[in-house]
């Protein structure tokens, strides 16, 4: 196992990226270009870094890094595992068994942070060095220089924000491993330090990113926009509570997909790829007067690059040899071959809600048949692994049915940021916002203009989903649910739950929502209704705070004698584990 630390040490001197691409052209100018990079190795400091394809070239590896089998996975496991979300599935191995389990030892694999300690160090180094090839090449002007420094700090803050919200305080380096002068044996920062610190790396260069790289490109979702700064910037005011900020920073990205709308109406004023629920632009599920459905699935899942993404992590498995074994969709949520993956979907999500009681969802919401496939009352994961969804919908008998075809091998696009979970964002902080009732349970003129603002955004993602288009049959309803501050946020999140599962969402919106709350009792409501069996035993192991996050992983606890494990974890039972 390599610790942070020996990586740092062992690339100083000598910058030997890995799997580091190069790039024929200054720029990206297509998919094919982005999508065509080759490894080299044993670059040379004083015989690189001379011209802006230098720096570009270092720049995709960023990307390349953040997009790695190990990444992907950890955002997947760190972000979705421990939730309500996930249970184990078919042949689980055991490092993932036991998260499911809550036995989660520093000698797990996945409690390991060096694939994104990786990017961050590629990310420093392009900050470090892009000035100084801006001064000797001309052809690198201000502009991209500045450009680019953006997008490497976005990639870099958002390296880091997945690190915080798993172990919540990490070492935060800034630094590229260029020499020996610097010591990384450091304490770890703590997370409200970083937090505040990365808000600050993205507000400084949010401005200098580029808002669009072109019509119809794809480097529009695949790198860092200023639609993707700012969506960053809004998560992480979230977790600050900044409630304010995050809306003006929701604001700014919807606003930005309203002018894209406006636009396309322009070209084409009789396109029905997009439509408006609530005045949001989004992609329906079904054409207008039509009972088949799945249209918004297949473009944002299964083609990709679509209207309501913000930022993509873009696949080039084909390219550069992945197979089933060691992707990380095709192995955690399953292939053609082999549906059920190593991650299943809980029973109580899988219900069907036309013979059976399902609180999540109704029995017109597609994202039911399009997240998961039932088979003998086993739940699979679709989401990511369907390459086409087809769903029938019987006025006749209030059934809908589903046809799903699978990618052989799923060379899917991980996506970071899309519309409605922005959208959503702005629910929550806008519920925040509004706080508490008074002592008389009497909304004030500005809690309910919060309130219904944050319930349109809600029943639009909601309407989009149930392919309504009017009020008049909507089961959600306003009343119902602006009673009080939790009522509203159950809303949201529920709501986060149905439109954003299997994403690498849930988890973190827990610890969120506990962070906040000052207790785990709703996230434990929540959590244990996957455990069919020691419940009891789950609820008390999850009831502490530092639970919350995971373990520093035994390597770097070695190597790095200032980092303290998280109390929730007992080294000295997880040795007698071993």
């Amino acid at each position: 196992m390599t610790s942070l630390y020996i990586y740092l040490k062992r690339y100083s001197r000598r910058l030997v990226m890995m799997a580091l691409p190069m790039c024929g052209a200054a720029s990206l100018t297509s998919c094919d270009d982005f999508l065509s990079i080759r490894p080299l190795n044993d670059v040379v400091l004083e015989n690189y870094w001379t011209e802006e394809t230098d720096v570009y070239s270092v720049l995709f590896s960023c990307y390349e890094q953040m997009n790695s089998n190990d990444c992907v996975q950890r955002m997947i496991l760190w972000g979705e595992s421990r939730s309500d979300d996930m249970q184990a599935g078919s042949g689980t191995p055991n490092d993932i068994n036991q998260i499911f389990k809550e036995n989660i030892l520093e000698t797990n694999p996945y409690t390991q942070w060096l694939p994104f300690y990786t990017a961050i160090n590629r990310c420093n180094t392009v900050i470090h060095y892009a000035p100084e090839v801006a001064a000797a090449d001309p052809n690198f002007t201000d502009a991209e220089l500045r450009a680019t420094i953006a997008e490497a700090v976005t990639l870099r803050s958002l390296a880091y924000f997945y690190l915080i919200r798993t172990f919540r305080d990490v070492p935060y380096v800034v630094e590229p491993s260029i020499d020996d002068s610097k010591s990384f044996r450091i304490p770890a920062e703590k997370f409200d330090n970083v937090l505040d610190q990365i808000i600050a790396d993205v507000e400084a260069v949010k401005d200098d990113a580029v808002i669009r790289f072109g019509e119809n490109t794809s480097e529009n979702t695949y790198r860092i926009t200023r639609s993707a700064c700012h969506a960053l910037l809004a998560d992480m005011y979230l977790w600050k509570g900044d409630w304010r900020k995050c809306i003006e920073h929701c604001d700014y990205v919807i606003a930005q997909k309203g002018i894209e709308y406006v636009l396309m109406l322009d070209k084409n004023p009789n396109s029905t790829d997009v439509e408006l629920f609530n005045g949001y632009p989004l992609i329906p599920e079904a054409s207008t007067g039509s009972n088949e459905m799945g249209k918004a699935y297949n473009a944002i899942f299964s083609r990709g690059n679509s209207f309501e993404t913000i930022f993509e992590l873009a696949s080039n498995g084909n390219r550069i040899g992945r197979t089933t074994s060691d992707n990380p969709v095709a192995k955690l949520y399953g292939t053609d071959d082999n549906k059920t993956g190593q991650i299943g979907a809980p029973a109580y999500l899988c219900a069907d809600p036309t013979s059976s009681t399902n609180d999540y969802f109704t029995k017109t919401d597609c994202r039911r048949l399009e997240n998961m496939l039932v088979q003998n009352n086993k739940g699979f994961i679709s989401k990511y692994a369907a390459s086409d969804v087809t769903l029938n919908y019987s006025l006749a008998t209030g059934e809908m049915r589903s046809k799903l075809t699978y990618w052989n091998i799923p060379f899917v696009n991980w996506i970071v940021y899309r519309l409605t979970d922005v959208m959503l964002m702005r629910a929550e902080a806008l519920v925040e916002l509004a706080g508490d009732t008074g002592a008389d349970s009497k909304l004030t003129d500005v809690q309910t203009m919060c309130y219904r603002e944050a319930f349109s955004c809600v029943s639009a993602v909601w309407k989009r989903a149930n392919n309504k288009r009017v009020a008049t049959s909507d089961t959600l309803v306003y009343d119902d649910y602006a009673t009080s501050r939790i009522t509203m946020e159950d809303l949201v999140y529920d709501e986060r739950q149905r439109e954003l599962m299997f994403e690498g969402k849930r988890w973190y919106d827990l610890v969120r929502l506990s962070l906040r709350d000052g207790n785990n009792d709703r996230m434990l409501s929540k959590v244990v209704q996957k455990f069919q069996e020691n419940g009891p035993a789950i609820r008390i192991k999850l009831s502490t705070r530092d639970i919350l996050f995971w373990p520093y992983n035994r390597d770097e606890l070695k190597v790095n004698p200032y980092l303290k494990q998280n109390p929730a974890y007992d080294t000295d039972k997880s040795e007698k584990n071993i």
